[in-house]
């Protein structure tokens, strides 16, 4: 008998084990059983349906714009004509949002106003949201118009079980972009989220994101560890007191002027830095440009505010953190020449290097048809950074990773974007300051 249990305590310690690994939660399964309806199999055994409330339209009537741009037909779809405040998100819009049989453009708020006639007298993205003027319509210069419109919300939803056991769907706010699961109270658990992206007719599977993690499973601390190895000089200083010049050098995404300063990634970083090392005696440098790649800054002029050699090489730091997400229609072959110029470089001023592999961009441009099951970045530019990082010894802090992993949390990693494409907000940026401090002891 003794044996026997002792076989099965092994069996059991297994199966967690193996659960841990897989970050498979043995608490939760989800099934759809109707559009909006929900069977929930929780604490081994029990089962309860719980009821999504279906997404609903925003009726907007006489939204005022004082003057329409022309309609640009080249550009970025938030950009080819003034936004509608409905669907507006940080700097751009979200898409899909509008419904498109909704808009009408007219000239005043009268009821009998007269309406503006579309590939006449204006155009619209109808995807993104924005309007705009053409050339021979009625509409003028600085006229202004009234539009009305419907469109619909972000939601994320959670299943949460209350104090007594039972579950309940807890609504979160609706939002154009970013939105929150909802506020827990004591003693509740967040067993899944429901992710509404829109007025869509129904859930799928695609919707559903049973929290199998509650956290990155950070890896074990080596010995030595990667900061030991890779950055041994700029550790040495932060251990005592000398002072470390830190450049963060990127894109928007660094410049991050979109968020609170207190919430950018190298902010967020280097308090994290001062905490773990308290002598720590640190000098941060941000150079960043929005919109830009690291060939943007090799082909800009001397005397550009950009220019590489003046910016980033005359900052003379004593490390580099690059995070270049613009860079990332480049393939394996093209990180090793553009990278190799710059490891070149930093090596010759004896300035060491991290690089920061990029978050995870909206799906479509990444290739990808949902937001949940996706471990592996598919963009060869990743694969890339790591191939490099790893044969020429740098320092690679790995963003992408966790990003790939968010959906095990619960979370469309979508849902961390302010603009629905690519700036993170600060959970977003915390992601960047968790990979970086895995580098160090």
């Amino acid at each position: 008998m003794r044996t026997k249990w002792m076989i099965r305590a092994l069996l059991l310690v297994l199966l967690l084990a193996s659960w841990a690994v897989e970050g498979a939660s043995p608490g939760v399964d989800l099934k759809l059983i109707g559009p909006w309806a929900i069977e929930v199999h929780f604490d081994a055994g029990r089962t309860q349906v719980v009821n999504v409330p279906p997404p609903q339209w925003v009726d907007v009537k006489d939204e005022k714009h004082t003057g329409l741009p022309l309609f640009n037909a080249r550009a970025g779809g938030w950009l080819k004509g003034v936004q509608l405040r409905g669907v507006r998100a940080q700097e751009t819009t979200t898409p899909y949002l509008l419904d498109p049989a909704s808009l009408r453009v007219k000239g005043s708020e009268e009821a009998n106003a007269a309406t503006f006639e579309k590939g006449k007298d204006f155009d619209a993205d109808l995807q993104w949201g924005t309007i705009g003027r053409l050339p021979d319509g009625r509409i003028k210069e600085g006229q202004a118009v009234f539009v009305d419109y419907r469109y619909g919300r972000l939601r994320l939803d959670s299943i949460v079980r209350r104090k007594n056991g039972r579950l309940e769907l807890r609504a979160g706010e609706p939002r154009a972009a970013a939105p929150h699961p909802p506020n827990l109270t004591a003693n509740e658990a967040r067993l899944a989220n429901i992710w509404v992206p829109g007025v869509i007719t129904n859930l799928t599977a695609n919707n559903l994101f049973p929290i199998f993690e509650t956290a990155y499973p950070e890896p074990a601390k080596s010995v030595p560890t990667r900061a030991e190895v890779l950055l041994s000089k700029s550790l040495a200083k932060l251990r005592s007191g000398e002072r470390l010049r830190i450049l963060a050098w990127g894109d928007s995404v660094t410049d991050g002027s979109y968020v609170p300063a207190r919430e950018r990634w190298q902010q967020q970083w280097v308090a994290r830095l001062r905490e773990r090392f308290p002598k720590a005696n640190i000098d941060l440098v941000t150079e960043a440009w929005g919109g830009r790649n690291t060939h943007s800054y090799t082909n800009e002029p001397p005397g550009s505010p950009h220019n590489y050699r003046e910016k980033v090489l005359g900052a003379k730091p004593d490390l580099v953190v690059s995070e270049f997400v613009n860079d990332a229609g480049l393939n394996p072959k093209q990180v090793e020449e553009r990278y190799r110029f710059f490891l070149s470089d930093f090596a010759t001023m004896g300035t060491e290097w991290i690089i920061l592999t990029p978050h995870y961009v909206r799906p479509d441009w990444m290739g990808l048809d949902r937001e949940r099951d996706i471990d592996k970045d598919p963009r060869p530019y990743v694969a890339g950074l790591r191939e490099f990082a790893s044969t020429y010894h740098v320092a690679l802090a790995d963003a992408s990773l966790r990003y790939g992993r968010l959906w095990r949390q619960g979370l469309p990693y979508t849902t961390v974007m302010l603009n629905s494409i690519n700036h993170p907000d600060g959970r977003g940026m915390k992601i960047f300051a968790d990979a970086l401090m895995e580098l160090y002891p």
